[in-house]
């Protein structure tokens, strides 16, 4: 043999193999110093894994780990588990199921259908119900400031469009934050006199 053992059969060596096979390492070990050196360093590494004390972790130490490891699974497969734990066990229960999530299917489907045949109407609906809550948004508005502030307010608001708006819309956010501020001073003022 021209070359050195290789790791597979410095093993057969150390677990004492014997045969065929094993006669031309043998014989190869007795006459190159790397080869017996390299099986001598493996021995002792075998003697002194044999000795090590006997090693045994505290109870649910394998659950405290594997709760700390992140596992990760694909969506699809903790979507058809999830879908796993939703249906139901029996066989006249599933077909329940299924006739119910098809009906809604069908429903769903026509619904679609429909709306997109319409879709005019539906962007009609849309857009008047759009134009109604902001009319409805600004009366309240409206109401908000003439209650708070009078009348006279409301009509130089309304006077002076969007800027007087923003103007009004800045001085009530002042004024709440002044508010606000001066609630929590008091309170902690009072809370140290206490």
């Amino acid at each position: 043999m021209d070359r050195h053992l290789l790791p597979e059969e410095l093993d057969q060596l150390l677990d004492g193999e014997s045969g065929f096979g094993t006669t031309p390492l043998k014989a190869h070990v007795r006459r190159c110093d790397y080869c017996r050196a390299e099986l001598n360093q493996a021995r002792t590494l075998v003697d002194a894994l044999e000795h090590l004390p006997y090693f045994a972790p505290p109870p649910f130490f394998v659950q405290r780990v594997m709760a700390q490891v992140q596992i990760y699974v694909p969506w699809h497969v903790a979507l058809l588990s999830s879908v796993r734990g939703w249906m139901p066990r029996s066989r006249p229960a599933r077909a329940i199921a299924g006739l119910t999530l098809g009906s809604a299917a069908a429903v769903l489907t026509i619904a679609s259908l429909w709306l997109i045949a319409r879709f005019d109407t539906v962007m009609f609906a849309v857009g008047l119900g759009i134009d109604r809550g902001r009319t409805a948004l600004v009366g309240m508005v409206a109401s908000l400031i003439a209650t708070l502030f009078g009348g006279a307010v409301l009509q130089a608001t309304r006077a002076s469009g969007r800027l007087g708006v923003a103007v009004l819309a800045t001085v009530l956010l002042l004024t709440a934050a002044g508010a606000t501020r001066a609630l929590r001073v008091l309170a902690t003022s009072a809370r140290r006199d206490r």
